[in-house]
């Protein structure tokens, strides 16, 4: 134990050998407006399904071009407003290219729902013709077009019904119409669903054209909340969805298989009694083969059944079960082939790769060891090699792997940092996305089977040219061990003019939430360089139940959500205090969303250690927030009252200690600003003094106009008075 310490004071001590030389002081303007953004971006890049080309808007958004991979010349030009027949627009948002190339989807003026749905208008450009004609008749805006195999159809949500547009017989067919807001959903997802399993799309289209599933939501039961959107007008209106919070009741889904030559719908009914989730549906290899995922409500039991459209029969493929929850996230990432699927789990206590057969056989364990897989990226068919990225390295850094079908494992990434690829579709080429904490991303383009690097896209050098001209230091890697032995990872940043004979308050940033990271070896100025600027430290610790060390310590906070978490950050901040050139009695912890949860959770179980804190669009008890996030770490109240009372800030309210600003927008569709409004009550009540600020009409990302700007400037002057 004693040696520990050492080491981490000898890591804290040593010469800040970051620090930038530079003379310009780092303003708050330059945090918010982007001074230090760095590119993280070339533009889409699609790959054809030749693998050898992929498609990119132009920087104007008038073109899709083609490109090759190779070279990186353009070869064609795919569609142009300029010279497409009876085109109407100047210019466009989006686009989708059936598999054959002669159907180009045309999306405009997109019209935001919840976090990643969108209605658009979508038009239809008939490459061989080079005409563009509206996808849909009546002229409204529409959800989530998709293509069939074929590319001779593509199915389109309206007004929650779907409907199919046969392009080669210039007709729509109506498929369902019971759809209605608020109550019936076809195809696309509820709320709940669209924000805990990403998924947005719920219809697949058979290998063979002829059947198109969808899944059928019925919101009928589940509680609506009501938010006010207040505006520039006298009177405030009214917003209202569905919105399951823990315990209550979840849309009841259903699926559902169209023949697209009958006309005929069918139900496909799960084997299974008890209530469940259904996050997402697609076709496997064979037409027969509808894959069908399901979880129960604990989220515990993960079946994957292959469903026969035409029959309705079901069977049971694969089964993982977990004593905790399992993660969706490696539901969605399952990839399917003729000869079979990959699947990650945890059964072996760490994230790693299982390959099946397509009856459900598991072959074999692709990937093993101490460390996590972060991603499935998938496999190449033609060689049988399987491509990821993963913590091996080390938690903090991210590196892209393939192993083959004889178990010979090759790293791709050759730089130290965080990186992460894009493979073309026959993974000849990866687009690789590479930073550091010194260095800003750079991304290029590389041949898979050598690795060779063929060109650089992006690699920030104006960014690069303008960071010497700043005072600045670079965030450092500490350890951070507890009184109790426990060791986690960190990062410290500190004024540029530093010197160890003086006494700096402490700013402490955290998130907190299960599996996320907030320290990784990963290239950002923000908010630290600021504060930094003004005489600050600034540290940001991950404690248990962040991600990339293993099952028991990701999962280690299951049923007592913030608990540990919360504690984790007050004996790091006790940790903290006890260095030379920090003043214990000025630490300030602050977080958003669950950060902001979990800033709460400190104050009120940290003994005092926290003399100031910010809280923004903080969850406040969990019964407030959804069904699926909730329930997947808590369980439901009924189940789990201990553990509820436990880790509600509304419940510990009395136990608050330091300065408090409380955060929150009133739109905020995610964490309702109710959760905001009822602890300021219960603080109220308790006779806590604390500092409020309301955003009107924002939502959870607390943004636009100089909104920004306002909140940051609020948030630092909150720091300079109180701490």
């Amino acid at each position: 134990m004693k040696k520990k310490w050492n080491l981490f004071l000898m890591i804290l001590l040593s010469v800040n050998v970051f620090a930038q030389q530079g003379s310009k002081r780092i303003s708050l303007s330059d945090i918010v407006n982007g001074t230090f953004r760095q590119k993280t971006s070339v533009g889409e890049m699609r790959s054809l399904p030749d693998g050898e080309h992929y498609t990119a808007m132009n920087r104007e958004r008038t073109m899709i071009v083609k490109y090759s991979y190779r070279t990186g010349a353009p070869v064609d030009t795919l569609f142009d407003v300029k010279n497409a027949r009876e085109c109407t627009f100047d210019d466009f948002e989006g686009y989708e290219i059936s598999s054959t190339g002669r159907h180009v989807l045309i999306i405009r003026e997109r019209e935001p729902i919840y976090r990643h749905s969108f209605r658009a208008d979508v038009y239809d450009y008939d490459v061989r013709r080079r005409m563009v004609k509206r996808l849909n008749g009546s002229g409204k805006k529409i959800m989530i077009p998709t293509f069939s195999p074929d590319g001779r159809m593509c199915a389109y949500v309206e007004d929650h019904n779907i409907w199919i547009r046969k392009f080669d017989y210039d007709v729509e067919t109506q498929v369902t119409k019971d759809g209605e807001a608020n109550k019936i959903i076809n195809g696309a997802t509820d709320w709940v669903y669209e924000e805990e399993f990403a998924a947005t799309n719920l219809m697949a289209w058979s290998p063979d054209n002829e059947y198109l599933a969808y899944a059928r939501f019925d919101e009928t039961d589940v509680p609506e909340y009501s938010m006010a959107m207040y505006g520039d007008s006298c009177y405030p209106s009214e917003r209202k969805f569905k919105y399951p919070k823990a315990g209550e009741k979840n849309s009841k889904v259903t699926v559902y298989s169209y023949c697209v030559v009958t006309k005929d719908i069918k139900e496909l009914k799960a084997p299974l009694n008890e209530e469940i989730y259904i996050p997402y549906i697609r076709f496997a290899a064979e037409p027969s083969q509808l894959a069908v995922m399901t979880l129960n409500r604990r989220q515990n039991i993960f079946n994957l059944y292959y469903a026969n459209p035409k029959s309705g029969v079901f069977k049971l493929i694969m089964k993982d079960e977990n004593k905790a929850y399992i993660d969706s996230e490696w539901m969605s990432a399952i990839r399917f082939s003729k000869s079979g699927f990959l699947y990650v789990s945890e059964r072996d206590g760490y994230a790693h790769i299982y390959q099946y057969s397509p009856t459900g056989v598991m072959l074999r364990q692709a990937t093993s060891g101490n460390w996590d897989v972060t991603r499935l990226i998938g496999k190449d068919e033609a060689t049988g090699t399987i491509y990821y990225e993963s913590a091996e390295e080390s938690p903090l850094r991210r590196s892209v792997y393939c192993v083959d079908v004889k178990g010979k494992k090759t790293r791709l990434s050759t730089m130290q940092g965080t990186n992460s690829a894009a493979f073309s579709a026959n993974y000849a080429y990866y687009v690789n996305r590479f930073s550091n904490v010194k260095e800003p991303m750079r991304i290029s383009v590389h041949e898979s089977k050598t690795g060779r690097e063929l060109r650089v896209l992006e690699d920030n050098a104006a960014l690069k040219t303008k960071l010497p001209e700043y005072a600045f230091s670079t965030k450092e890697f500490i350890t951070v061990t507890t009184s109790t032995g426990e060791e986690f990872n960190a990062w410290i940043v500190k004024p540029a003019n530093f010197a160890e004979s003086k006494k700096y308050p402490v700013v402490m940033y955290q998130y907190s939430g299960p599996n996320s990271q907030s320290v990784l070896d990963r290239f950002g100025m923000d908010w630290e360089q600021y504060m930094a600027a003004n005489g600050y430290i600034y540290v940001c610790v991950d404690g248990r139940g962040t991600g990339a060390r293993g099952e028991a310590f990701r999962k280690c906070a299951y049923l007592r959500m913030g608990y540990l978490e919360s504690r984790d950050q007050a004996a790091a901040a006790v940790a903290l205090g006890k260095l030379p050139y920090v003043d214990k009695d000025r630490i300030a912890i602050w977080g958003w969303s669950f950060g902001g949860y979990n800033t709460l959770m400190a104050m009120s179980a940290g003994d005092g250690v926290f003399k100031a804190g910010i809280a923004v669009a903080p969850p406040t008890d969990w019964r407030y927030y959804d069904t699926v996030y909730t329930e997947r770490y808590m369980r439901t109240p009924k189940e789990n009252l201990k553990g509820y009372d436990e880790t509600s800030p509304i419940k510990l309210a009395k136990n608050l200690q330091g300065k408090l600003l409380l955060v929150h927008g009133t739109a905020d569709d995610n964490v309702h600003f109710k959760q905001s409004m009822d602890y300021a009550e219960a603080l109220v009540q308790a006779g806590k003094q604390f500092e409020m600020q309301i955003y009107r009409d924002r939502d959870h990302g607390i943004s636009g106009g100089h909104t920004r700007m306002h909140l940051y400037t609020r948030m630092s002057n909150f720091i300079f008075d109180n701490l």
